[in-house]
C-alpha cells in the first residue's frame, strides 16, 4: 500500500570486541553521558513544527541545542530502531483522506546531525494511534490505536522503512465509565522481555490484552490466557516490565492507580499483587495518570500525574514486586505526559504538555528520589522523549 500523497506533502581483537559490544549495547553503556533526545509533540492547535531534538548531558541534566528534527502531523509517540539509524512516529489523527486510520511514519536518522528524513508512511490500522514500539532485532513495529480500539504490527524493510501491516486486531467491548469506556481504547502495546508476547492495556475495556508475536513479521494472535483485568473503571493506560522478568506494572488513567502483577513467562499470564494510588492522601480533582517506567536498576518505579502535575516514586521489593511509597515530585509545569529515564539511570526528563516545558531531575541511586537539576527547555506541546547515545557510531 502506498502512503497517501497528502502525507508526503506534509512530511516531506579485545579492543575490537569492546568496540562491537559498545555498538550492540549502545544506550545501556553506563559510561555514556551525552545523548541525543528526540521529542514527539502535538502539532494541531500549536506552533510545534513536528519532532524536535536536543542534547542531554546525563551527568548534569543540562539540555542544549534544541532544534526541529523532522516534520509530522501530531507525531506524539516515538520509537527508535535498535540500530539507531531510523526513527518511527505515530501520526495521531483519526482519518486520512476519509479512511478511519491514522499513520506511522518512518524516518532516516542523519548520523552527523540527528536530523530526520522521511522514508515513508503506512496506515496504522485504526484512528488515533498513540503508541509505537520496535522489537530488538529491528524487524517490525507494533502500534496501539486509541481511537480505533485496535493494535497492529508493521514489518520493516531493510532500509528501515515500513511495509503494510501484517496484522490489525480490533478490540471489542466496553466497561463501566459511559464517557470514557463506551468502546475499546487501546493505549499502548509493550513487548515481553523474551518478545514472544505483547501486552496491550485497553483503557476502554479495563483489560490488558495479551498476544503472541510472530518473530519475523510481528503478526499478533491472541494468547491463552487472552487478557488480565484491572478494577472496573480503572482505565489501564501504560505498562512496563521489571528487568528481572518476574513482575509487570500498569498505570490506570481513570482511577489514578498503579497495579502490580506477577508475570509468568511460560504462559504469559499476569496475576495481580497489589494496587496503590498514584496520588497523595486527599482529593485531587480532575487528575489522570499518563506514563509509567521501572528504573533500569529495578529498584524503583515512577508514574506521572496530570492535574496533580507530579511524578510519583515507589520503591520496588525485588522479591515480591510490591510497591512502597517514596515521594511526589512536582514536574514544575502543567499536564505531564510521558516521561523518560536516561539509559544510565541518572536523569529523568518530564515533559509538560500544557506549559510547553521539559525539566530534568536527578535520580538518587540509593533512594530513587528526584531532585530538580535546575535545567529546563521549551518545546511546544511535548509528549514523548526517546534517547540515542551521541555521537552516533
Amino acid at each position: 500500500m502506498r502512503a497517501p500523497r497528502c502525507w508526503l506533502c506534509v512530511l516531506a581483537s579485545s579492543a575490537l570486541l569492546f568496540s562491537l559490544l559498545g555498538l550492540l549495547q549502545g544506550a545501556e553503556d553506563p559510561r555514556h553521558s551525552d545523548f541525543l533526545v528526540y521529542v514527539g509533540t502535538y502539532t494541531r492547535g500549536s506552533d510545534s513544527q513536528g519532532i524536535y531534538r536536543f542534547r542531554l548531558n546525563a551527568a548534569t541534566g543540562e539540555m542544549t541545542d534544541v532544534h526541529p528534527a523532522g516534520p509530522g502531523v501530531n507525531p506524539s509517540f516515538l520509537a527508535v530502531h535498535p540500530s539507531r539509524t531510523a526513527l518511527y512516529a505515530v501520526s495521531e489523527i483519526e482519518q486520512v483522506e476519509g479512511r478511519p486510520t491514522g499513520g506511522v511514519a518512518a524516518y532516516r536518522i542523519d548520523p552527523h546531525t540527528g536530523d530526520l528524513t522521511l522514508l515513508n508512511v503506512q496506515p496504522s490500522g485504526g484512528g488515533g494511534p498513540c503508541y509505537v514500539t520496535t522489537d530488538r532485532s529491528g524487524k517490525f513495529v507494533l502500534v496501539a490505536n486509541y481511537g480505533g480500539g485496535s493494535v497492529a504490527s508493521l514489518p520493516m524493510a531493510a532500509d528501515g522503512s515500513l511495509r503494510e501491516p501484517s496484522s490489525v486486531v480490533p478490540h471489542a467491548g466496553k466497561s463501566v465509565n459511559p464517557r470514557r469506556q463506551e468502546a475499546p481504547h487501546a493505549h499502548a502495546i509493550v513487548l515481553a522481555p523474551d518478545e514472544r508476547r505483547a501486552y496491550a492495556p485497553d483503557l476502554g475495556l479495563d483489560r490488558i490484552l495479551i498476544y503472541r508475536v510472530d518473530p519475523e513479521s510481528g503478526a499478533l494472535t491472541p494468547n491463552h490466557p487472552p487478557f488480565a483485568s484491572v478494577a472496573p473503571g480503572a482505565g489501564p493506560r501504560h505498562f512496563d516490565f521489571h528487568p528481572n522478568g518476574k513482575f509487570a506494572y500498569v498505570i490506570n488513567e481513570l482511577a489514578s492507580t498503579i497495579t502490580a502483577f506477577t508475570y509468568d513467562a511460560r504462559s504469559g499470564a499476569l496475576t495481580e499483587i497489589q494496587t496503590v494510588s498514584s496520588l497523595p492522601e486527599g482529593d485531587s480533582p480532575g487528575n489522570s495518570t499518563a506514563d509509567i517506567h521501572v528504573h533500569p536498576n529495578g529498584k524503583f518505579l515512577y508514574g506521572s500525574n496530570r492535574g496533580h502535575n507530579s511524578i510519583v516514586v515507589f520503591a520496588i521489593d525485588e522479591q515480591t514486586g510490591r510497591l512502597t511509597y517514596v515521594q511526589h515530585q512536582s514536574t514544575l509545569g502543567e499536564i505531564p505526559r510521558n516521561f523518560g529515564i536516561d539509559p544510565t539511570g541518572r536523569i529523568l526528563l518530564a515533559e509538560n504538555q500544557q506549559s510547553g516545558t521539559i525539566h530534568s531531575f536527578r535520580i538518587d541511586a540509593a533512594t530513587g528520589r528526584l531532585t530538580s537539576t535546575g535545567h529546563h527547555i521549551e518545546i511546544p506541546r511535548p509528549v514523548c522523549v526517546r534517547f540515542v547515545p551521541w555521537p552516533l557510531p
